[in-house]
């Protein structure tokens, strides 16, 4: 529940409209919910801004369907990272409306009264195409937070030229997601560049000598340019909160 869901309820009481009795029933599930296999917080939206998030990854498609109901129950959508495609289908024949992104592994069941992206740009940087999974996956859940999403794709260090060339969306945009594997190398080039906040996150993309990510992790925590945030290995979903919470200051 959101504090406006609440703070709704809450004035149907006031005015009449709504007895205690139901009210209560409405309220019931907070601030958590009990199933065999999940403890579900339906108060995150109302501590952090943002409902609970599900990571389907490892989940069987009867426990991710099951819990993405209750979600679309309490707040009217839900969004889960990670996905299957098996989960996808499946999550598509409980919730017609929903949208897949496959290239993200993101579901997303938006609620009726979602406001559609406003605000200030969040720009999603990818150095290769092959790092697309990983900046898709912040991009698609930065929207769906309802912020404004721009996309830079395929700039790496390799071809310096091409973010020189990208000054205009550099500039214009308030949080800066940087997206790299191989050597991780970009996100010091843009945080030279910038004055917004830049958040990098390494990929597991690269040969052998990239240890999986670990080199681009340690080349983006060892960044000369000052002030670049750095997440995990593949944590384009980590990158998308820390903007978002940038954001809503």
């Amino acid at each position: 529940m959101t504090s406006e869901q609440l703070a709704g309820l809450l004035a149907e009481v006031a005015d009449g409209r709504l007895t205690p009795e139901a009210a209560l029933e409405r309220l019931r599930h907070l601030p958590f919910e009990r199933l065999d296999f999940a403890t579900i917080d339906h108060h995150r939206a109302l501590r952090q801004g943002r409902p609970e998030v599900v990571y389907c990854a490892g989940k069987s498609i009867e426990h991710t369907v099951a819990i993405c109901e209750r979600l679309a129950a309490a707040t009217g959508g839900f969004l889960g990272t990670r996905a299957s495609d098996a989960q996808a289908d499946a999550l598509r024949a409980r919730f017609p409306a929903l949208r897949w992104h496959p290239v993200a592994r993101v579901a997303h069941l938006a609620a009726s009264d979602a406001p559609g992206p406003s605000g200030d740009a969040v720009l999603v940087i990818s150095a290769g195409t092959s790092d697309l999974p990983v900046a898709e996956e912040a991009a698609i859940v930065a929207e769906a937070f309802g912020h404004v999403v721009e996309r830079l794709t395929d700039v790496g260090v390799a071809g310096l030229h091409r973010i020189l060339a990208a000054g205009d969306q550099l500039d214009r945009a308030k949080v800066i997601i940087v997206i790299a594997g191989m050597d991780g190398a970009l996100p010091s080039v843009v945080g030279g560049l910038v004055r917004a906040p830049v958040i990098a996150v390494p990929t597991s993309v690269g040969y052998g000598a990239s240890f999986g990510g670990l080199a681009a992790l340690l080349t983006m925590l060892n960044s000369c340019a000052s002030g670049v945030t750095v997440v995990n290995i593949d944590n384009g979903f980590g990158a998308a909160v820390a903007a978002s919470r940038i954001l809503s200051r």
